[in-house]
């Protein structure tokens, strides 16, 4: 395959990196979680929005906003209802509820749509682009503008906007952002709400580059988050940010 080609292809599986790592990133950010459930959440979204195409026959740019929103809601609602009410025990607590809530939705969306692989309806159709050996096909384009479009519109949501500076502020100090007038637990809602939504926006690019979306078991990665989570009470008992305190009797 010629160098140019492989550059395309990589440039395309490379933006719905990107779009996952900074989900990953905005919700650690501004909630200090590590979350084991994005792809889980990415994977029930495009659920939710393969039913939108398919049952419903909604088009495919109202499909993506309507998933988009109920991600964004989906994810607020997880770290209001879930994860608020444990914000303030040790670290471990917040990632061992992630790692199960991916189970629950595996298991959810297995019961709801069934373990068979699904073909994933196509928004665009026609002849690729050719520039001499190198060929974009139309899905690779519409990748590429959707991560375009999104990552302007978050770098001027986060630059020039009230509540992305805010956000940014909670990234950097949480103490002095609350000292200022922020609210810490609106902000945290946003940050899983956002982050939650840009893995909803993955898993539709996703299912549209690979034709398919299909029920997935990934033991390797909760055999991952289950190890690290023994590693870390077993030589950080006290958590990874504990420490040694000298009280007077």
């Amino acid at each position: 395959m010629p160098w140019g080609q492989l550059l395309v292809n990589g440039l395309a599986l490379g933006s719905l990196y990107a779009l996952t790592a900074f989900g990953i990133v905005l919700i650690y950010k501004t909630t200090k979680v590590i979350t084991f459930a994005q792809g889980e959440t990415a994977m029930f979204s495009t659920f939710v929005a393969f039913t939108l195409l398919t049952v419903f026959q909604l088009p495919f740019a109202v499909a993506f906003i309507l998933t988009m929103a109920f991600a964004g809601l989906f994810g607020a609602l997880i770290e209001r209802v879930v994860l608020r009410r444990i914000s303030t025990t040790t670290i471990l607590n917040p990632v061992i509820v992630t790692v199960g809530l991916s189970l629950i939705l595996l298991g959810a969306a297995g019961w709801i749509w069934g373990y068979e692989i699904r073909t994933f309806p196509a928004p665009v159709a026609g002849p690729p682009l050719r520039f001499a050996t190198v060929v974009v096909s139309q899905l690779n384009v519409l990748t590429f503008l959707v991560t375009l479009v999104l990552m302007t519109v978050l770098f001027a949501f986060f630059r020039f906007s009230p509540t992305g500076i805010a956000m940014r502020a909670v990234a950097e100090n949480r103490t002095a952002a609350q000292l200022m007038g922020i609210s810490i637990g609106r902000m945290n809602a946003l940050g899983w709400g956002m982050g939650t939504a840009m893995g909803a926006v993955t898993g539709m690019l996703l299912g549209i580059i690979d034709s398919v979306v299909g029920f997935e078991v990934p033991e390797l990665r909760n055999t991952i988050a289950f190890v690290l989570i023994v590693l870390v009470l077993v030589v950080r008992p006290g958590g990874l940010l504990g420490k040694h305190e000298i009280k007077k009797v």
